[in-house]
């Protein structure tokens, strides 16, 4: 957030450009690696007005607005679709604004452009590893994205923190990201009819657990694929780092 001139800052401040001048969503729906509800239970954020969750950086700021009509739309197709859904009351994580504070910031903008000024509604995760079950949570989502809601995912393409904090002096790519990174960009941009499986064979290779110790910050991909219908996925940038990468990707074409 505060390396701004790091690759992946500079990509996230491109995109949210591009979101905000080209796609000009009416709201956001946002999954975050850092809320998982229950094993067979999502929870979405209800509330109006919605704080931040810290686990540091206690002091920063990310204004922003929530919509209860939104979240009861949202809940709605999640019932439909037999997924067990709960209303609760929960500020934004870090997954979620610490990324937006870097895409949307006013930095990121000339004077006559505005930032992401738009509802901003927050999904849980499963607390699970089921691959399938968060694809289908995905899949239920999906037509939100005809009613101009954006759906975001976030989450890291390879994400070690152990061996980040005991390595972070080293700056050559662990070979399990670069193996897995790979790996990721041939599933998430594979036909639609083939990507589901390809996703959910990512957790069954040998590298999975090298490049996700815990599959909390890979599964967010798979709910964006599952949203994303028939339109391809395309990874717009990567960055591996040590035994971290920064890639990130799109479904669909910006019309």
């Amino acid at each position: 957030m505060y390396d701004v001139d790091h690759p992946a800052y500079k990509k996230l401040q491109e995109i949210g450009r591009e979101i905000t001048m080209r796609v000009k969503p009416e709201a956001v729906v946002v999954v975050s690696a850092h809320w998982q509800a229950g094993k067979n239970q999502v929870q979405i954020n209800t509330s109006e007005k919605t704080e931040l969750i810290y686990d540091h950086y206690y002091e920063e700021r990310y204004p922003n607005v929530g919509s209860k009509e939104l979240a009861e739309k949202t809940m709605s197709l999640l019932k439909k679709a037999g997924i067990e859904v709960k209303g609760v009351d929960r500020g934004l994580d870090h997954g979620v604004w610490v990324i937006f504070k870097c895409a949307y910031g006013l930095e990121a903008f000339a004077p006559d452009e505005n930032p992401l000024d738009v509802p901003i509604v927050q999904l849980s995760l499963f607390n699970s590893d089921d691959p399938d079950q968060h694809y289908r949570l995905g899949q239920a989502l999906s037509t939100l994205r005809a009613e101009k809601v954006q759906i975001i995912v976030s989450g890291m393409a390879v994400h070690n923190l152990r061996d980040f904090r005991f390595g972070s002096n080293v700056p050559d790519p662990m070979p399990y990201a670069i193996s897995f990174d790979e790996a990721l960009k041939d599933a998430a941009t594979a036909p639609p009819a083939e990507r589901q499986v390809k996703l959910a064979d990512l957790l069954k290779r040998e590298d999975a657990r090298k490049a996700h110790p815990s599959f909390e910050h890979l599964l967010p991909i798979h709910v964006g694929a599952g949203a994303a219908g028939v339109d391809a996925g395309t990874r717009l940038f990567t960055l591996v780092e040590g035994s971290l990468s920064w890639a990130q990707y799109r479904f669909g074409d910006v019309l």
